[in-house]
């Protein structure tokens, strides 16, 4: 009997077993990559030397949804100066997004106001090295689904430098790895970043013309609907079923109406047929939202970033 508890207590747990060290896991990334077609060049450049950021590890762990209400991130997201610059910007360049969204279907509006999030028009497209940070998250993430997510975005990132698209050293973005004016993950340069002045690069770092039409295309290729807004704000009548809020939920427009939803100045719904849900981001508003708004959570999951860009596009819609 104490032979046994003594085996239970010092014996690893079959089932739960320990994720491998970072150069363990790195040596097997890069035979995946090579295995995939980048160059040992490359990988030797990119890999070299490579070491786990911990306090990446923090952040993924700390969106903003589970730590600020809505009210404070639109504060801060959508500051009066944010839309003030969001205005010069759409006026200086209204001809080439006006042409932009005629190509694409995608409102002038909603790329600018992606723009303005996403990088503070440029400013600030972040100092992080691309590859660390999205190394750190792809062996250390907390949640499976999100290693495999970052470990894919990881290997984009090495397609990448190996296409040559920008110099290694230049290759920085956010702390989860997004990069350039638009913020593209990996992923999504390599299959939807566009190259609209044909200088034979796709720049989402440095041209505008090609920032602009990489979100359109963006947008287009999720569904976009150019002749529909994102939603609205509404208000619920008394006694309503909590059960009907949700994405999971879709209804005609009628149905909500028939339900006593409306807009959030009492007036009626519009009278279209669409399909729309409703979503309470931190059990405060609550926001009637269309398709359109199901394609911006395909850039950014977070409900809170989806309000924050159609907040912005409708004010300068105004």
């Amino acid at each position: 009997m104490y032979c046994l508890l003594f085996l239970l207590l010092v014996l690893p747990c079959a089932s739960g077993a320990e994720e491998p060290g970072f150069e363990t896991w790195l040596d097997g990334l890069r035979r995946e990559a090579e295995t995939q077609g980048v160059s040992p060049r490359t990988l030797d450049q990119a890999l070299t030397g490579l070491h786990p950021n911990p306090r990446l590890l923090v952040l993924e762990e700390s969106q903003p949804e589970r730590t600020i209400t809505l009210a404070s991130y639109l504060r801060q997201v959508v500051p009066a100066s944010r839309v003030k610059a969001a205005r010069k910007r759409l006026a200086a360049n209204r001809g080439l997004l006006e042409e932009i969204g005629a190509q694409y279907g995608v409102q002038p509006q909603f790329i600018v106001a992606l723009w303005a999030i996403e990088s503070d028009f440029g400013r600030n497209m972040g100092k992080s090295p691309v590859v660390a940070s999205l190394a750190t998250l792809a062996h250390g993430a907390k949640r499976p689904h999100r290693r495999d997510l970052f470990r894919t975005e990881l290997l984009a990132a090495l397609h990448i430098l190996d296409q040559q698209a920008i110099p290694a050293d230049q290759l920085v973005g956010s702390w989860a790895g997004a990069m350039g004016q638009c913020q593209f993950m990996p992923t999504n340069y390599l299959s939807l970043a566009v190259d609209y002045n044909q200088d034979q690069r796709r720049d989402i770092w440095h041209t505008a013309p090609d920032v602009f039409a990489s979100i359109a295309h963006f947008l287009a290729e999720k569904g976009w609907a150019v002749d529909q807004t994102w939603g609205r704000e509404v208000k619920l009548p008394r006694g309503f079923a909590p059960e009907l809020v949700g994405l999971e939920v879709q209804k005609p427009l009628a149905a909500w109406q028939e339900l006593g939803v409306r807009r959030a100045d009492g007036g009626d719904l519009p009278a279209r047929e669409l399909q729309a849900s409703l979503v309470q981001p931190d059990q405060g508003r609550t926001f009637l939202v269309y398709g359109n708004f199901r394609v911006l959570r395909e850039w950014n999951r977070s409900s809170y970033f989806g309000l924050a860009v159609s907040q912005l596009a409708d004010r300068l819609a105004q």
